[in-house]
């Protein structure tokens, strides 16, 4: 698959040679298995690229069932590459082509529900909070569940004039 071209980024398809930045550039407690990012999942794994240099990881995957067919996204972006507009634009690039390119009429996201800068992210990008998944996800280091909070966008809430420019 060619290149994801953003207004900031490009979501280039993971390249085995991505993963040794990548790994430096992950967050305590996302994902950290020896074979991470490489271990075997539907997912589809994206490098995040600014400038051609490797900022962070997006991955999609897809729910196939015809009556609950939708996409769901989990990103990561290197704490030096915060506050540039980076994640906004992956996540907005990576939702454009779940939409427009796959079909997918809503796709969904589940920030930790403390996690103020990711929320406000997503909804730059017009992820609507649906509701608090009660202690859904366990923190590695403490042992302790957190909660998340569900977000979601369907394709007629996400602008994608722009991204149709870029064509």
């Amino acid at each position: 698959m060619p290149e994801l071209p953003g207004e900031l980024v490009s979501l280039r398809t993971l390249e085995v040679a991505d993963v040794p930045r990548l790994r430096e550039l992950r967050p305590r407690g996302w994902s950290p298995g020896d074979d991470w990012p490489l271990e075997g999942s539907a997912a589809t794994r994206y490098t995040i690229l600014l400038d051609r240099s490797i900022v962070g990881f997006i991955q999609s995957n897809e729910n196939p069932d015809p009556e609950y067919r939708h996409a769901s996204i989990d990103i990561f972006v290197g704490t030096p590459y915060h506050g540039q507009g980076i994640g906004t634009d992956a996540v907005r690039t990576l939702a454009v082509h779940l939409a427009r390119d796959l079909g997918h009429h809503r796709v969904v996201i589940d920030p930790r529900a403390d996690n103020a800068a990711a929320i406000r992210c997503y909804c730059k990008v017009g992820f609507k909070p649906v509701g608090v998944m009660r202690r859904y996800e366990r923190n590695l280091e403490t042992g302790e569940w957190n909660d998340a909070l569900l977000m979601d966008l369907l394709a007629e809430d996400l602008d994608i004039s722009r991204a149709a420019l870029r064509d």
